[in-house]
């Protein structure tokens, strides 16, 4: 197994340089870049400042109202030309980038003008919130609710339970989450939930167990929408892998012992149908990440899946490159963990 191990993490290496190869490509390629939102942002402040006269922006300037020195001196600045003015190629500046990524240098950010790190570190406790309590709910649901529906299959309670799931299921996440404000948190119907936000305007008047009532309130419409994708495929799932599992030998070997219900399916049934199951908790490392572009949208959450989209926006390469090292990096890190969970769940299972 030690041997299985370090020859996946040599394999990790060329494995991270053609992800981040390929979508440092893709985002310089994408129109527009962060020298032309600067550039933006310099004639909408000239305009401002400038008024109705002086016909010109700034003045002297040529059309585009900036001088051809501020556009060199931001060209040089985000590395899109050398130190004679000459364009460097996008293989150029990925080698720059890598050599930065091997001293733990990510950059500054285009847009919040602070160092990669501490932008994703400061939005990094929303996703994580979220995202581990969203996964361990719907583990700690799925699962026994993906026995029971195994246990009764094709009785009443395994049909209607399967109606709710797919019908949940069919649900897009942005529909969901118009539909829980509407009905739940705006004032039209039931506002027994806030509107969005982690934590209400007097947050910090409230006593100890008040707060936490008040983050609870906040979070569990954000928790419905992140457990809307996956709840129904891991119950099916659960459900489908019992199934199998119980028509086996071993199984019908159990019963003629005369062991109980509870014991065959339990203790028997239930750890080997748990190994696809398995497949999934080495997203553990990468949850972090799982930020969504629409829950953190309709909740006003400020975290890791609005950065992305923010960033995009703003054609900040630093801090998208640095989403991307990190979520593959911990994506290749969870694959590595889903195989050793493998031979937790069934010593039988050898890589080796």
């Amino acid at each position: 197994m030690g041997t299985y191990i370090l020859r996946r993490l040599f394999l990790m290496i060329p494995t991270l340089i053609g992800i981040t190869l390929l979508s440092f490509a893709i985002i310089n390629l994408a129109p527009g870049s962060p020298v032309d939102q600067k550039l933006q942002q310099i004639r909408m402040g000239g305009a401002m400042s400038g008024g109705s006269g002086g016909g010109g922006g700034l003045g002297g300037r040529g059309e585009t109202g900036v001088s051809k020195e501020v556009v060199d001196a931001l060209n040089k600045q985000y590395g899109f030309t050398d130190e004679n003015g000459n364009p460097r190629s996008i293989f150029a500046r990925y080698k720059t980038w890598i050599a930065n990524i091997l001293r733990l240098d990510f950059g500054d950010s285009f847009k919040y003008e602070e160092p990669v790190t501490s932008v994703i570190l400061s939005k990094m406790p929303v996703s994580l919130m979220f995202g581990l309590t969203a996964m361990i709910l719907s583990y700690l649901i799925c699962i026994p609710l993906g026995v029971i529906k195994a246990i009764r299959s094709g009785t009443k309670f395994d049909l209607v339970s399967s109606f709710i799931l797919f019908v949940l299921y069919s649900i897009p996440a942005l529909i969901a989450g118009i539909l829980l404000r509407t009905f739940l948190a705006g004032q039209s119907f039931y506002p027994i939930f806030p509107l969005g936000n982690l934590v209400s305007d007097n947050y910090a008047d409230l006593a100890f167990w008040s707060q936490i009532f008040d983050r609870v309130k906040h979070a569990v419409l954000p928790l419905v929408c992140y457990m809307l994708g996956s709840f129904t495929f891991l119950t099916i799932m659960m459900q489908n892998s019992m199934l199998d599992v119980i028509k086996l030998d071993y199984v019908r070997t159990a019963r003629a012992k005369g062991l109980s219900e509870k014991v065959v399916y339990l203790k028997h049934a239930l750890r080997n149908a748990l190994i696809p199951i398995v497949t999934g908790m080495g997203g553990i490392l990468s949850v972090m990440f799982a930020g969504s572009i629409i829950v953190e949208s309709i909740f006003s959450l400020d975290g890791m899946g609005l950065l992305s989209i923010t960033s995009a926006n703003a054609r900040d390469y630093n801090v998208l490159m640095g989403l991307v090292f990190f979520q593959s990096l911990l994506f290749l890190a969870g694959r590595l963990l889903t195989d050793i969970l493998f031979v937790v769940v069934d010593p039988r299972i050898d890589f080796t």
